[in-house]
């Protein structure tokens, strides 16, 4: 699902985003609810980014990745954390682009998830390439999502991958794309 975000675009530059687990839903511009094999997963675009709420049978995780004032984590390269019976793995990257290659990334970014069932993908006033978009599906015991964070004004794309799952499962999973998405990525 595409939609275009009524708010100012705040979060201006990709060092500004931090990552935290397990914080209260915060105000969103867009949710979609997912139902995906027993797992109720909730993609959150807010203002200044995205929250992911994941709710299953073992229990609850919330991530949030997005400009957090006064937060002291910033985002980080890599996670792993054992939550409950849960294996949490979380990882982000920087692209920096060229103009014209942020554009075309953008355009096939946002072609991707447009309609793709298990997506949410929003847009931000005034240009048409900053956006956040976020895509998840089930594999097995295993919750994944991915999320991109774009900002035109510097040619950076921040890219984050997760997966949530029953730790045998993520270890089976190790290495395993979390989504069809592999190649633009």
């Amino acid at each position: 699902m595409l939609t275009t975000l009524h708010t100012a675009y705040t979060d201006t530059r990709a060092d500004d985003l931090a990552w935290a687990l397990d914080r209260e839903p915060l105000p969103a511009l867009a949710v979609l609810d997912l139902e995906l094999s027993g797992a109720k997963l909730q993609l959150r675009l807010l203002g200044a980014s995205h929250q992911v709420l994941l709710e299953e049978e073992q229990g609850t995780c919330s991530e949030t990745v997005a400009c957090m004032p006064g937060s002291s984590t910033p985002l980080p390269l890599g996670v792993s954390k054992k939550l409950g019976d849960w294996e949490y793995e979380f990882a982000a990257r920087v692209e920096t682009l060229s103009q014209g290659s942020f554009a075309g990334r953008a355009q096939e970014l946002l072609a991707l998830v447009a309609d793709h069932p298990h997506s949410l993908a929003g847009t931000f006033p005034g240009d048409p390439h900053a956006f956040t978009a976020m895509m998840a599906q089930r594999r097995g015991r295993q919750v994944l999502w991915r999320t991109w964070h774009a900002y035109p004004q510097e040619g950076r794309l921040v890219v984050t991958r997760t997966r949530v799952g029953a730790v045998a499962a993520v270890a089976r999973g190790a290495g395993v794309p979390c989504c069809p998405e592999q190649v633009l990525l």
